[in-house]
C-alpha cells in the first residue's frame, strides 16, 4: 500500500508564476497594468481555484533562475500539474524559461496584462509562446482567471 488514495493522486495543481516587476502591480504604471496589487490577484486566483477544486501555488520572483527552478519543480512533480506564467520582461529575453517549460513538458498558459503587440516593438516577440498551450494578453488581471479556467480544462483531459 503506497498510502496515497486515488483522489489524492489526481489532485490538480496549478503553479501560477509571475516574473520581474510584477510585485509592483498597483503602483507601476497603473494606466498600463491596472490598480490591483499582486496580493489582490493572488486572493482572486485562490478563490477561483478553491471553487474549481484546484490547488494553487502562487509565486513571484525578479530572478530568472528562481523562476526556472519553480518551473522544473512543477514540471517534474507528477501528473495533473499545470503552469500559468506571466514572465514579465523575461518573455522577450529568456531562452532559459522557454527551455525549462519545453524540457519538463508541463502544460503552460502564458499571460500578459497588456497587449504586448500594441506596445514597443521589442515586446512583440515571446520566447514562451511557441512552447505554451495558449496565450492570454491584453485583458488585465482578468487574464489570470481565464488562464486558470482554461488550465483546469486542460488538466481534466490529461
Amino acid at each position: 500500500m503506497c498510502g496515497i488514495t486515488l483522489s489524492q493522486s489526481r489532485q490538480k495543481t496549478v503553479y501560477l508564476l509571475n516574473g520581474p516587476n510584477l510585485n509592483l502591480l498597483g503602483t507601476r504604471e497603473p494606466d498600463i497594468y491596472g490598480a490591483k496589487t499582486l496580493a489582490d490577484v493572488e486572493a482572486e486566483c485562490a478563490t477561483l481555484c478553491a471553487s474549481l477544486g484546484v490547488a494553487l501555488t502562487f509565486r513571484q520572483s525578479n530572478h530568472e533562475g528562481e523562476l526556472v527552478g519553480w518551473i522544473q519543480e512543477a514540471g517534474l512533480s507528477g501528473n495533473n500539474i499545470g503552469l500559468v506564467i506571466n514572465p514579465g520582461a523575461y518573455t522577450h529575453t529568456s531562452v532559459a524559461l522557454r527551455d525549462a517549460i519545453s524540457g519538463t513538458g508541463i502544460p503552460t498558459i502564458e499571460v500578459h496584462l497588456s497587449n504586448i503587440h500594441k506596445r514597443e516593438e521589442f515586446r512583440h516577440h515571446s520566447y514562451i509562446s511557441p512552447v505554451a498551450n495558449g496565450v492570454i494578453l491584453g485583458l488585465g488581471t482578468k487574464g489570470y482567471s481565464l488562464a486558470l479556467v482554461a488550465m483546469n480544462d486542460i488538466l481534466d483531459k490529461t
